[in-house]
């Protein structure tokens, strides 16, 4: 189906629903009878408290729910992102992948980026960060995002932390008491943003089988900066699905299947590229009447393709394609019992992914050039178990990891490790054991401290251990030619984080709701991993020990007919530079706040608020800047606006107006389109959104 006759079906299909859903619309619920997580909370009350709740939780812990990324315009996740603290990403204006950044460590895995559970391990070598994963925000509901190490499943190989971006399914779709459930959402916006459509419907057929799945479509133009200027090859072409499969034969049994496919053409890194991203999901869960078992058991399947399908000039990766297979699976169990005065939960369980990459650098030299084809594993053991005793918990993890790499490479003579010339073969692994103790106190029932010691570590990457190639000479300078480096050492993290969690009710109003969530890190980091460009460029493991340290806070405050959110973060870093070009540096700014404030008008129908953003200067190492040149980005702030209305039950408007002021700035951590001056940050921007459920 071309993009034009796509989108004339999903139009249709979007004006039919809301207009089937306008003209069926129930009398209104009254603001009693209905949930207090109305449209564009704030993030402590988007879901019901339950373990999973972050301000619950002793550790680094946030989550963002549906209506926050809705308050953002639903159109990108990494302004959402940044405002979470202690989070942040690569913001490419021409790469639409997501890199997420957690505390100043990002690319080559150190963060484990998922989908559903999925890890997203696409990566290559160039002007970018080293990983990307690609997801449409039309099927977003939530983010959950774990900083530092992890020890349970997802945690493996990945060194500051987890991001789990969680799709819609049957849930979300259907209400409880109905068989059927839909939703349409249309929304423009002006700058470049154009239209974006999605449907989504779900369908229980009986107790044991249901069914959903959406279907969305996006594709902006080049925008324009808050000089007026307009920022080039920003226009995307994004199509995307969702099917979930659910079946529960009984009670004690669930068995859930899912896919997801997201097709995506674009301009970066000086070529004109697609992306092609596939993943399918099983996922079992055994909970019978016990408190010794719990059972769950996920596998996936996650394919990645990019191609270079031409260039505006005759450049030398034409051709390029990168093809990224992965397999994995986790399998755990949580145990509950006493052991005397002590009350134990056990949670234990193995994980493994494996990842084939399979490269084509180009149609003129297909087996050479800078990302390298090879394999990449970790397995990994691990456990979790809580002791509570009284008011304190004593929680214990453990987990063993061991990385495999295998591989095939080339290197010319005279190369700056000294290997001789020719081909070689890459096959290393190693194994490490990693401990995690955390010590919480609930001397009050809304005070909770907590203590915490971590190490974690992550694996060198295909791409790290066996770049080769060479890049095209510049301004008439010389090639630049890049050598592997199979001797990498993985990278370990060794720190402490002290922290509190504060859960108030009926602080200044009855009824209202009071969180606050503070925490102090301190982090080692060993062997950490950058280009080396002194003998032709390769990566390297820097001697010594690197320090990361940091405060983040986040806070938030709703009393129904109003509520209040802050982020906070401060950061210092003393990681070597990394060169932009061949990866890309990833320094936080120093200091960076997010607050947003709001109002809840005619029985909450109407919803008002704003956001301010606002970061300091962020460094980018001596590396990245002619001699004598201040080695700092400028900082900014920005102000944004956000309304909702529900019309109906079944129907709700919302507007935004991102950069209100339309100021003219270049997002720290960004990608340059290659244009010396130009601000890259979008301008003043209207978004009007319409959303049927039913």
């Amino acid at each position: 189906m071309t993009t034009q006759r796509y989108r004339t079906a999903l139009l249709s299909g979007t004006a039919l629903l809301l207009l089937t859903t306008t003209g069926h619309a129930q009398a209104p619920v009254p603001a009693a009878d209905r949930q207090t997580a109305a449209t564009y909370l704030s993030p402590v009350v988007v879901e019901a408290e339950t373990v999973e709740d972050p301000y619950a939780r002793p550790a680094a812990t946030s989550r963002i729910g549906r209506d926050e990324i809705d308050q953002f315009g639903g159109q990108s996740l990494d302004d959402v992102l940044r405002a979470s603290p202690g989070v942040f990403t690569r913001d490419s204006v021409q790469n639409p992948g997501i890199a997420v950044n957690i505390r100043g460590l990002e690319g080559s895995g150190r963060v484990n980026m998922m989908i559903d559970g999925v890890r997203q391990n696409f990566r290559f070598t160039g002007h970018e960060a080293q990983g990307f994963a690609y997801v449409d925000p039309a099927f977003i509901v939530g983010v959950d995002i774990n900083r530092g190490a992890v020890s349970g499943a997802g945690g493996a190989g990945a060194l500051a932390g987890t991001v789990n971006f969680r799709t819609i399914g049957v849930s979300d779709l259907i209400s409880k008491g109905r068989n059927w459930g839909a939703q349409a959402t249309a929304t423009y916006g002006t700058n470049g943003a154009g239209w974006s459509e999605s449907v989504a419907g779900a369908y229980r057929f009986n107790d044991t089988v249901a069914i959903a799945g959406g279907i969305s479509k996006r594709d902006p133009r080049n925008y324009k900066n808050g000089d007026g200027e307009t920022v080039p090859y920003t226009v995307q072409d994004i199509a995307s699905g969702i099917l979930k499969l659910e079946f529960t034969p009984s009670a004690d049994h669930s068995l859930k299947f899912g896919g997801n496919i997201y097709r995506n053409e674009f301009y970066a890194n000086s070529y004109f590229q697609d992306i092609d991203s596939r993943q399918f999901t099983a996922n079992y869960t055994y909970t019978p009447d016990s408190d010794l078992i719990d059972l769950r058991v996920n596998a996936h399947y996650n394919r990645v393709r990019m191609n270079y399908d031409g260039a505006l000039t005759a450049l030398s990766a034409v051709g390029r394609r990168i093809d990224d297979t992965g397999l994995g699976f986790d399998i755990s169990n949580t145990s509950r019992f006493r052991l005397g005065p002590l009350a134990v939960s056990a949670n234990y369980g193995v994980e493994y992914f494996h990842d084939d990459v399979d490269v084509r650098n180009s149609t003129a030299v297909p087996d050479r050039g800078v990302n390298a084809s090879g394999k990449n594993a970790i397995g990994s053991v691990f456990s979790a178990t809580t002791f509570t005793y009284g008011m304190a918990d004593l929680i214990v993890g453990l987990r063993y990891d061991r990385y495999t790499l295998d591989g095939q490479g080339s290197v010319v003579a005279e190369n700056p490790l000294g290997m001789p010339a020719g081909p070689y073969d890459l096959d290393r692994s190693a194994g490490r054991l990693n401990p995690k103790v955390t010590l919480a106190l609930n001397p009050l029932p809304w005070l909770q401290p907590f203590v915490t010691y971590a190490e974690a570590f992550r694996a060198p990457t295909i791409s790290e251990s066996l770049v080769g190639g060479s890049h095209p000479s510049q301004a008439g300078g010389p090639r630049q030619s890049f050598f592997p480096n199979p001797f990498l050492q993985p990278e370990i993290s060794k720190g402490w984080e002290i922290g509190a969690n504060i859960r108030k009710n009926d602080v200044l109003a009855k009824g209202d709701r009071l969180r606050f969530k503070g925490n102090y890190f301190y982090n080692n980091i060993d062997n950490y991993i950058t280009a080396e460009m002194a003998g032709g460029v390769h990566f390297v493991n820097n001697p010594g020990t690197s320090v990361v340290q940091g405060v983040e806070v986040q806070a938030a405050y709703d009393a129904g007919f109003a509520f209040a959110s802050l982020g906070y973060t401060y950061t210092h870093s003393e990681l070597p530079s990394q060169v932009n070009g061949f990866g890309a540096q990833s320094y936080l700014p120093d200091h960076i706040f997010s607050a947003t404030v709001g109002a809840r008008l005619f029985d909450q129908r109407l919803t008002l608020g704003s956001r301010l953003y606002a970061v300091s200067k962020s460094y980018v190492g001596e590396v990245n800047v002619a001699p004598g040149t201040d080695p700092h980005e400028k900082g900014y702030v920005t102000v944004d606006l956000f309304t909702n209305f529900q019309m109906t039950d079944n129907l709700e408007l919302g507007a935004n107006v991102t950069n209100l002021f339309d100021k003219s700035y270049s997002p720290a951590l960004s990608t340059s389109p290659g244009i010396a001056g130009l601000a890259t940050g979008r301008g003043r921007t209207f978004l009007v959104t319409a959303k049927a459920k039913f």
